[in-house]
C-alpha cells in the first residue's frame, strides 16, 4: 500500500532538496513529481487539479522558517493538503442515546461486505458495545450462512429469516429483536450486485425507509482506485450515505482510492479495512495516513494495536528481565507469538517510521527467519530455553535441536550467538548505554534510509501521526509495547 506514491513524492523533494528556498523555477519541478505520483496512484484528476493548485499557492506563499530545509517545508505543505483531502479528522461512528444504534450496510457485491460487517461488529464489541447483526442478503448463495459463520467465529449473534423472507421485513424484525434484547448496535448486512441497478438501489431504499438508520456505510473496493470514489458519490446522491468503508487497502492499491474518495463524494471514510482476518478493521484516521503516504510511519496505530494485546503486568515483569539480561528463549518466543496477533510481520513493520522502504522481499526473509527461529525453539528442553547458556557449551544439544526442527547444527549455533548479543545490547540499552548499538547495527542499516522524508518532529514542523486530534483510549490493565 503506498509504496509507489511514496517513491514518486520522494522525486519531489529531490527537486528542492538543496536549494537555499522554495521558488517559483524548483517548486515547479517538485509539482511535476507530485502531479505524476498522485495519477500513478490512479487518484481522481480533479482532485489532483485542485491539490496541486492548493499545494503551488501554500508553498509559494509560505514564509521561510529558520533551520528549516524548503525540502522539509515543501514536506510539511505536502502532508497538510494530504490531510486536508482526506477529511482533516476521524468521524467516529454514530452512538445514539436511546439504543439500538442502526447501522446499514451497502456496496456492491464483491466489495467484502458481509466481513466488512463481522469486522465492524468486533471493533464496537472490543470498545465494549453489544452488537446484532442482521442477514438480508436473500440472493447471494451461502451469504447468510457466511455471516452465520463469521458471527460465531466472534461471538456476535445473527438475527435471520431464510432466503424465502422478503429483505425489508427480515431488516424491521432485526432491529426490533435489537431494542427487544437491549442491543446497543445493530449492523444490518444487504444484497449487493455486480453493478448499480435499479432493484438494488430501490430495496436498499426501502429497507433505509423502514429501519431508520442512524449510519448509512457504503462498503467499496480500495483496487478500484479513482472508480470508488465516483461509486461512494453515485451511492450518496442516490440512497444518501454517511460514510465509506474502504476495504483491501492492503492489497495492490496504489491509494487513490483513499484520497479521492471525501473529496469527490463528500462523505468521510469512516474505517478501512487492511486484512483477511476479522480482527483487520482500523478507523481511519486522515494524518495517520497521510503520514504513511509520506513514509513517516504510522506510531499510533501501532501503539493502538500493542494496547490491545500487551498486560502491562507482563511488560513490567519483561522488562525486568530485560534489565538483568534473564530475558530467554522462552520469553523470545512470547514475544513472536504477541507480534503474530498484532498481525502480518510487514503491516507491523511499515507503521514503524523509515521502515517503508523495506521491500516486499525482505519482509518475506524476516518473516520466514522467524518461523525458522520459532521451529528451533520449540525443539529445544525447558530447561534449555530458560537457560541459552547451556546451548552455547554443549554441541551435542545444539545437533540435537538442529535434527528436530530440520536445520543444520550452524543454524542453531547462530541462533544462540545472536540472542546472547541481542540480550546483552536490550541490557546495555535498559541501563542507558547505547555504546554497543553502532557495533551491532553495522551491517543492518537500511541504504535507502539516508534518502527519506523527514521525520515528523523536525524543527517546525509538530505534525504527523502524533498530531492527531483522537487521542487512543488507555486501556487500564494493557499498557505499551516497550518489550517488542
Amino acid at each position: 500500500m503506498f509504496e509507489a506514491l511514496s517513491d514518486r513524492l520522494e522525486a519531489a523533494w529531490k527537486k528542492i532538496r538543496g536549494q537555499d528556498k522554495i521558488s517559483q523555477t524548483n517548486v515547479q519541478e517538485a509539482l511535476r513529481e507530485v502531479r505524476r505520483a498522485l495519477l500513478e496512484a490512479d487518484v481522481n484528476l480533479q482532485v489532483v487539479k485542485d491539490f496541486v493548485t492548493e499545494v503551488e499557492a501554500k508553498a509559494l506563499g509560505s514564509e521561510v522558517i529558520a533551520g528549516v530545509r524548503p525540502d522539509q517545508q515543501f514536506i510539511k505543505i505536502v502532508y497538510d493538503e494530504l490531510v486536508q483531502v482526506m477529511g482533516e479528522e476521524n468521524v467516529p461512528l454514530a452512538q445514539v442515546q436511546q439504543p439500538p444504534t442502526v447501522v446499514l450496510m451497502a456496496g456492491l457485491q464483491g466489495t467484502g461486505k458481509t466481513t466488512a460487517t463481522a469486522k465492524l461488529a468486533l471493533h464496537l464489541r472490543k470498545l465494549e458495545r453489544s452488537c446484532l447483526m442482521v442477514a438480508t442478503d436473500v440472493y447471494r448463495p451461502a451469504a447468510i450462512d457466511q455471516l452465520l459463520t463469521l458471527g460465531k467465529q466472534i461471538d456476535v449473534p445473527v438475527f435471520e429469516l431464510g432466503t424465502d423472507a422478503d429483505p425489508v421485513e427480515i431488516a424491521r424484525q432485526g432491529v426490533e429483536r435489537g431494542k427487544a434484547e437491549g442491543i446497543d448496535t445493530v449492523i444490518i448486512d444487504t444484497a449487493g450486485r455486480l453493478q448499480i441497478d435499479e432493484d438494488m438501489m430501490a430495496e436498499l431504499a426501502r429497507i433505509k425507509q423502514t429501519v431508520q438508520p442512524h449510519e448509512t456505510l457504503l462498503v467499496v473496493d480500495a483496487m478500484t482506485g479513482q472508480e470508488a470514489a465516483n461509486l461512494t458519490r453515485t451511492f450518496h446522491q442516490q440512497i444518501g450515505i454517511t460514510g465509506a468503508i474502504l476495504t483491501k487497502l492492503d492489497g495492490d492499491s496504489r491509494g487513490g482510492a483513499a484520497l479521492s474518495v471525501r473529496h469527490i463524494s463528500g462523505a468521510p471514510i469512516k474505517f478501512v479495512g487492511v486484512g483477511e482476518k476479522v480482527e483487520a478493521l482500523q478507523p481511519f484516521y486522515p494524518d495517520r495516513m497521510a503520514s504513511r503516504i509520506l513514509g513517516m510511519g504510522d506510531v499510533l496505530t501501532l501503539v493502538e494495536k500493542a494496547q490491545e494485546e500487551i498486560d502491562l503486568a507482563d511488560a513490567q515483569k519483561m522488562q525486568e528481565k530485560i534489565l538483568s539480561a534473564k530475558f530467554d528463549f522462552t520469553d523470545f518466543l512470547k514475544q513472536m507469538r504477541l507480534l503474530k496477533n498484532m498481525g502480518s510481520l510487514g503491516g507491523i513493520i511499515k507503521l514503524i517510521p523509515g521502515m517503508n522502504k523495506l521491500s516486499d522481499d525482505q519482509l518475506k526473509q524476516g518473516e520466514t527467519q522467524l518461523k525458522r527461529c520459532e521451529a528451533m525453539i520449540n525443539s529445544m528442553t525447558r530447561q534449555e530455553r530458560q537457560n541459552p547458556d547451556l546451548l552455547a557449551s554443549s554441541p551435542s544439544r545444539r545437533r540435537r535441536i538442529a535434527n528436530g526442527a530440520g536445520y543444520k547444527e550452524a543454524d542453531v549455533s547462530k541462533l544462540v550467538s545472536d540472542f546472547q548479543k541481542m540480550r546483552n545490547l536490550m541490557q546495555q540499552m535498559g541501563q542507558g548505554n547505547l555504546s554497543g548499538m553502532p557495533g551491532m547495527f553495522g551491517g543492518m542499516g537500511n541504504p535507502a534510509a539516508a534518502n527519506r522524508p523527514a521525520a515528523p518532529g523536525w524543527r517546525g514542523y509538530t505534525g504527523g501521526a502524533s498530531s492527531s486530534k483522537k487521542k487512543p483510549k488507555k486501556d487500564k490493565k494493557k499498557k505499551g509495547f516497550g518489550t517488542l
